[in-house]
Parts: structure tokens; C-alpha cells; sequence
């Protein structure tokens, strides 16, 4: 319930300061007399784009503060989910500096514009002429009929399951256009990889390949090599070995006599050693060499393979080859997985599918259900605003394909006059009756929705007379269960509140400012009878308007 609104610095409000209560509130005014000012600055803290023109003293920054009792509303974990303070008394401050930036508070904490229209709309409904025509919407149709149907919990479901569903579908859709892209990529890589994987490549083996073959194809000039450095160690008549073994027994001798050339004796008995062990090795190595011709063609032909690997892939390394491969592995790897991801998804649709069926089916039958309900209301309600002959159907047809509420689409269609086929509301209803039937919408769901304050601005536009009156005495009624603010032009319907202001400029010597008056009853009485009869007030008009506030 909003209990108080304080307005500086606003167009032409210097400074304002209006409490509310409980029931219905009315505002009239002179056209012109600054009513929209009022709206356009409550809209500030409902959360409406701020603009510096608005600023009535620019060297002032515009403050608009609301306090709201929001101790009936299931608000403490909104509160708490963003960090805010949870107080009953809520007050919600926007302020505009002269550059037309502006800042938002709840409870002194700062918020964004986001964040606080989605507060601001659990907190106050505005209706105006602009949002008569919402009666005509679709969607606002059908928010109507599920508040009446009672499954916001059901409803709520769907919306996460359908979310997920379409979650899925873009996913899926991904994977595929991943998959035909990849199709045409697969053939050559598999290609590639089944190549590479073939040379079964080893790293490091085209160095021990080409040092094989240089010792294959040069092996019987190294046999001939080593077998006479073998002869001259060991096997010519005045070979290495022999020579030494003769020094070392001339050594022998000289040691005996001079000790000094022991050491080089025992020197050269080392080199003997080592003499002997050498031709045993060479003995080894002439062993294990033999020319092999074919064993040397298929080096070759192992060492072509890899070079054309090279050269095909523009590498230097069989590393990078062995490299490659694994690369591609992984891309075929992928390529499986995009296969089984495709299928995993499907069946996962699938199986949202089933849900989303079953859940759109309960939505479908309660809304069925809703939409007798309503009808039944809504005919009954236009007759208590002057409509006795209207007709009103809330007509459900079946989507093909999952919306965002299920598989229904609904229309309200409408007609005024007995006799006449009713029609989508936009093509026959005119604006009053358009009004009347979003009054009687409002009616409704006050019984089902704990619906906020609700302000309605000139929804008396195009009646007058009796059906003004009657339009009154539903606002009225409406107000028993709900904070009820009405902007009016009509007597009949400002005789209806409890509570009555008054919308007047006063001009304050160059300056002219807006005000708002809490009425008497005696100068409520005035103004109803000014409303009746103009600016001239007449003992009748009197008697009218002390009437029309007894009824």
C-alpha cells in the first residue's frame, strides 16, 4: 500500500508531500492543473527513464520518495536475494541531477533500474488510456485466464522445462550444423590419420635408419679397412703386437740394471694389453658387418616413406609427423563425439518432450475450465457497468508448437449490442467500453491475485451519466479489497472515495507551482458540485453533490 509520496523539485511541483490510505483515493484537478505530473512523478519511483527537463530549479537535483507498507506481500526473499534491508515500511527514493542522471534507492540501498521495475510492479498497477489497449493483448489475455485457472505453480514448471527444451534445440542445432561442417573434413583426416598411423613412425629412427645404410652401403670398403689395420696390429710378420712384446723384453733386461725404465715398462705392457684387446674388437667388428643388399632396399624404401610423409605435410622432424597423427586421433575422436552428443541430446529431448506434453495438456484443461469461469464473470460484471447487452467469449484454439505458456492461444472476443457476432476485442469495442471491461479484468483478479495498489487514470474516459455512476460503485467495491488511487474527471465517480484531492496551480508571484489539497467535506462538496455544474456552482448542484456523496 503506498502511504506517502513526496515529490521536490519536479516540473512544477517546488515541493509536495501527500499521504494515502487504505480504500479509494480520488484526484481531480482543472485539465491542465498538473494530475499528470503527479503520475509522471510517481512513475520516477516506479522506475520510468528520468529526463533533466523535468527539473523544475536546475541548479537542484529532483528528489521523488514513495512509502510503501509492503508487510502483505511475500517480498522478504526478493529483499534478501538482493541484498536489500527488509523493512514493512519500504521507501523507494529516484533522484534526478540537472544532467538528467538520476539514482535509485530502496531502503537506501542503491538499485537499478531493472530491479526496481520489478519491485515497483508487485507494489502498484497504473491504468491508464494507454493501458487500456494491453485488454487487447494476447498475452495479457492469457495471464488473465491462468490467474483465474490457479496453477502458477504448474505454470512456473513448464516455463523451466520449456527453457531447457529450447536450450536443447539451439544446443542440438549447433551439433548439427557441427556435424555437416565436420562431414566434409572427415573423409580427408581419416584419410591422413590411417596414412600416418600406418608408417607406424618411431621418433628418432630416420638418424639410426641412415646410419644403418651408410654402414651397409659402404660395408666392403670398412671390411677391407679393418682387416688390414687387423693384419698390421696383429697378423704381418713384423706386426704391432710382435714389436711390442719385443720391446718389452728388451726392457726387461735394460730394468734390471736402470729401475727408471721400469715405468716405461709397465707403459708399454699397458699399450699390449690394449693392443690385443683392440684386435679382438676389430675381430667383432668385421664379424658383424656383411653386405646385404636387400636389408639396404628396405632402408631405402622406409626412408622414402618417411621423406614423402615429410615433404607432403611440410615437416622437418618424424616428431612432428608422430605429433600430427595424434592430432588427428583427436579430431576423429571429436568427430565421434559431435555423433554421440547428437544422439544423447535427442533422446534428452525426447524426454522434456514427454513432460512439456503432459504439462500442456493439465494447462490446456484448466484453462478451459478458467475461461468458462471468466466468461461467466465478465458478463455479469459488464451488466453492472451499463453493458447489459454485451457478449464476451474467452476463446482457446491449440498451437502446433510449444510457446512459452504451453499450446493455447486465447482471444477474448467481444460485442456490445444484442444480436452481433462477437469479435476480437481491438476490431468492434470502442474506448469506454474497452475501459469498462478492463475495469471489470481488474475486478476479477482482485478476487484471485493479491494485485497491488492500483491507480487508475481517467478510466471514466468516454461514459458518462448512469454507466459513470455504476463504473464508480465497482471502483468503489474494488477498493474494499484493494489501495485504490482514481484520477477523474466524472462527479459520480469522485463521489465514490473516502479520501479526496485536489489538483490546483497557484501562481506565487513570477513563479507558478502545482499543488495537491486534502478536501474537507464541506469543500468536497464544492468541488463535486463544480465538476456538475462548471464554474458557476448553483444551490442544486450543491444538493446534487451532497447526494451523489450519500449514495
Amino acid at each position: 500500500m503506498l502511504k506517502k509520496l513526496h515529490i521536490s523539485n519536479y516540473v512544477l511541483i517546488k515541493e509536495l508531500d501527500v499521504d494515502f490510505t487504505k480504500g479509494l483515493s480520488i484526484i481531480t484537478g482543472e485539465t491542465g492543473a498538473g494530475k499528470s505530473i503527479l503520475l509522471g512523478a510517481l512513475g520516477l519511483v516506479l522506475g520510468e527513464r528520468a529526463d533533466a527537463k523535468t527539473l523544475s530549479d536546475k541548479n537542484k537535483k529532483c528528489i521523488i520518495e514513495a512509502e510503501f507498507d509492503i508487510s502483505e506481500y511475500p517480498l522478504q526473499q526478493f529483499f534478501n536475494e538482493n541484498e536489500i534491508d527488509y523493512e514493512t515500511l519500504t521507501i523507494i527514493r529516484r533522484e534526478i541531477n540537472a544532467e538528467g542522471k538520476s539514482r535509485a534507492f530502496v531502503n537506501d540501498t542503491p538499485v537499478n533500474l531493472s530491479l526496481l521495475k520489478t519491485l515497483s510492479s508487485t507494489l502498484v498497477d497504473v491504468h491508464s488510456q494507454h493501458q487500456t489497449l494491453t485488454v487487447g493483448n494476447s498475452s495479457f489475455q492469457l495471464n488473465v485466464t491462468d490467474a483465474l485457472a490457479n496453477h502458477s505453480e504448474l505454470l512456473h514448471s513448464y516455463r523451466e522445462n520449456f527453457n531447457h527444451y529450447r536450450q536443447l534445440q539451439n544446443t542440438l542445432n549447433d551439433l548439427l550444423e557441427k556435424e555437416k561442417q565436420a562431414s566434409a573434413e572427415f573423409d580427408f583426416i581419416q584419410f591422413q590419420y590411417v596414412e600416418l598411423k600406418a608408417a607406424a613412425l618411431k621418433d628418432g629412427e630416420t638418424e639410426s635408419l641412415e646410419k644403418e645404410l651408410e654402414i651397409l652401403t659402404h660395408s666392403e670398403s670398412i671390411l677391407k679397412s679393418v682387416e688390414t689395420a687387423r693384419h698390421l696390429i696383429s697378423e704381418d710378420e713384423q706386426n704391432a703386437v710382435q714389436l711390442i712384446h719385443q720391446s718389452i723384453q728388451q726392457l726387461q733386461q735394460a730394468a734390471k740394471y736402470h729401475p727408471e725404465t721400469e715405468s716405461i715398462l709397465k707403459r708399454l705392457m699397458s699399450c699390449n694389453i690394449e693392443l690385443k684387446d683392440i684386435a679382438s674388437e676389430m675381430d667383432l667388428v668385421q664379424n658383424s658387418i656383411q653386405y646385404n643388399p636387400e636389408r639396404i632396399e628396405i632402408i631405402s624404401e622406409r626412408l622414402s616413406v618417411i621423406n614423402h610423409l615429410l615433404q607432403k605435410h611440410r615437416l622437418n622432424e618424424v616428431s612432428s609427423l608422430i605429433q600430427l597423427k595424434d592430432s588427428l586421433e583427436q579430431k576423429l575422436s571429436g568427430f565421434n563425439s559431435v555423433a554421440e552428443d547428437i544422439e544423447r541430446i535427442k533422446k534428452e529431448i525426447a524426454t522434456v518432450e514427454s513432460t512439456l506434453n503432459k504439462q500442456a495438456a493439465t494447462l490446456s484443461e484448466n484453462r478451459k475450465e478458467a475461461a468458462k469461469k471468466l466468461t461467466r464473470k465478465i458478463l455479469k460484471l459488464l451488466h453492472e457497468v451499463a453493458l447489459p447487452d454485451a457478449q464476451f467469449e474467452a476463446s482457446l484454439t491449440s498451437l502446433q508448437h510449444f510457446s512459452h505458456s504451453g499450446l493455447d492461444a486465447i482471444r477474448f472476443l467481444f460485442s456490445a449490442n444484442k444480436g452481433v457476432q462477437p469479435q476480437e476485442l481491438s476490431k468492434v469495442a470502442s474506448g469506454g467500453e474497452m475501459s469498462r471491461l478492463m475495469l471489470c479484468l481488474k475486478a476479477i483478479l482482485a478476487e484471485v491475485t493479491s494485485m497491488p495498489t492500483i491507480i487508475f487514470d481517467e478510466i471514466d474516459t468516454g461514459i458518462s451519466g448512469e454507466t459513470a455512476f455504476k463504473v464508480g460503485n465497482m471502483i468503489e467495491a474494488l477498493a474494499k479489497k484493494r489501495q485504490v488511487i482514481a484520477i477523474t474527471h466524472l462527479p459520480q465517480m469522485a463521489s465514490k472515495g473516502e479520501m479526496h484531492y485536489f489538483v490546483y496551480k497557484q501562481t506565487l508571484g513570477s513563479n507558478t507551482e502545482t499543488r495537491v489539497k486534502l478536501l474537507s467535506k464541506e469543500e468536497r462538496i464544492q468541488e463535486i458540485a463544480k465538476m456538475l455544474s462548471g464554474e458557476g456552482i448553483t444551490e442544486a448542484s450543491i444538493e446534487n453533490a451532497k447526494d451523489l456523496l450519500l449514495n
